[in-house]
């Protein structure tokens, strides 16, 4: 079959497969993120990814498998306006053509590492708003735009164990994630008192080999004195490739019982 038959069959394709899964997806262009994308590029789904920068290996990926994607150019430090633009792009979908619809704010970044006595104080609100107040005003944007969809609705977050646990020279970071997972419990709540409410859970998925674990390696002794465990993680193996924890993320949302804990991990149980 030559590029132009096989075009048409996948638009033949999209025609008669109008019911979609549709799912959202911050931060897609590396790392676990694009390790996800490419696995959520499946026939049968749509996906709108949200990063920085686009991907043209996604668009391949797209061709190849049938699946619909949108790619949107976005610095998620204004998540005002990418929020809004969501928004927009929601109520303007046919629902009809939606089986579900899943949110999974994956976006987030390392503040430089060292003593809060050292911040730099941009560079801080940049990683707040990117880590904390961009996910809250897309969860709100997507579930205003979502909320008279009769079908089912999930918000992944993907919190970590930095949430959970105090490191030093690691507060802006740590204070991004703890507050995560505190505004998805406040947020299951709200859900839960709706007819139709989503649901939600904000997920640590691990230790990742990621660029974010080489930030923490490269750090100096003097200003991460945690520098010498997170190397040990990686000479001995103990980090998981960013395919295989893309992999236990998207099997926990299949999980018929997601959102029973508004706060979980991909190891539970």
């Amino acid at each position: 079959m030559d590029g132009v038959q096989k075009q048409g069959s996948l638009l033949i394709e999209r025609i008669f497969n109008m019911s979609q899964h549709l799912y959202i997806l911050t931060g897609g262009s590396r790392g676990m993120g694009l390790a996800m994308a490419e696995q959520l590029l499946q026939a049968g789904n749509t996906l709108l990814c949200i990063s920085r920068n686009p991907q043209d290996r996604l668009s391949a990926c797209a061709q190849k498998t049938g699946a619909h994607l949108e790619q949107w150019a976005h610095d998620l430090a204004d998540g005002a306006k990418a929020s809004e633009a969501l928004k927009n792009w929601l109520q303007s979908q046919n629902v009809t053509a939606f089986l579900s619809a899943t949110l999974i704010n994956n976006a987030g970044v390392i503040p430089n590492i060292g003593p809060l006595s050292q911040a730099d104080p941009h560079n801080l609100a940049m990683a707040l708003r990117v880590g904390l107040e961009a996910p809250m005003q897309l969860c709100a944007a997507f579930l205003g735009a979502t909320e008279s969809w009769r079908l089912p609705r999930k918000v992944v977050n993907i919190s970590s164990g930095l949430g959970r646990r105090a490191m030093a020279s690691q507060a802006g970071y740590c204070a991004a994630k703890a507050g995560m997972d505190h505004f998805t419990r406040c947020l299951a709540l709200d859900e839960a008192l709706k007819p139709h409410g989503a649901k939600v859970t904000s997920l640590a998925p691990g230790v990742i080999d990621t660029a974010m674990q080489l930030q923490m390696r490269v750090a100096t002794p003097e200003n991460f004195p945690d520098q010498h465990g997170f190397q040990q993680l990686k000479d001995t193996g103990q980090l998981t490739p960013p395919e295989d924890a893309a992999r236990r993320v998207l099997n926990y949302l299949a999980r018929p019982d997601f959102g029973s804990n508004p706060v979980s991990d991909v190891r539970d149980v």
